[in-house]
């Protein structure tokens, strides 16, 4: 029974994100869709455990914390979504998308994930790759007119979530 919780005891976060990330996904917080998610979720944990034995539970994790971050990060899609609405219904502005290079002062493996996800979740950002020593992360963004938009855009990141981030897993 103890093989059963493991991934609920070793590892909460991920079970918890992969569950708000179906919650999200499903728009609803109906009973069968929070259990559907949190199966869903518990399922890919265990199946993926083997992969993090190098992970960390964060240092500080308050509820406070997780809600400062969740905030943001929603706050950000709803802006995003609307960025990203107003290049489309303006014709004569085209998107200048760009590859750029966000440096990182993360190392965490899972607080890396967490900050790939959150900028792959907002419209208009996309995490392409991970450079092999992690220190940095290639991003494609669909707006960057000019590098210093895309200097802003990254510094808007560390800004936002990658300074929480490293307040949590530090």
């Amino acid at each position: 029974m103890r093989h059963l919780f493991e991934p609920l005891i070793r590892h909460p976060l991920a079970v918890l994100s992969l569950t708000l990330l179906w919650l999200l996904l499903q728009g609803s917080l109906a009973p069968a869709q929070i259990l559907l998610g949190s199966i869903l979720a518990w399922a890919i944990t265990t199946a993926s455990s083997r992969l993090w034995s190098g992970w960390r539970r964060p240092r500080r994790l308050s509820l406070q914390l997780l809600a400062r971050y969740l905030w943001r990060v929603a706050v950000d899609v709803v802006i995003a979504n609307l960025r990203i609405a107003a290049l489309i219904l303006t014709p004569s502005r085209q998107p200048r998308p760009a590859f750029v290079e966000l440096p990182l002062a993360l190392q965490e493996p899972f607080a890396l994930y967490l900050l790939a996800t959150t900028i792959t979740l907002s419209p208009g950002s996309l995490s392409a790759d991970l450079s092999d020593d992690r220190r940095v992360l290639l991003l494609h963004l669909l707006d960057a007119p000019d590098p210093a938009a895309a200097a802003a855009e990254c510094a808007q990141i560390k800004a936002r979530y990658e300074r929480l981030l490293l307040e949590i897993f530090s």
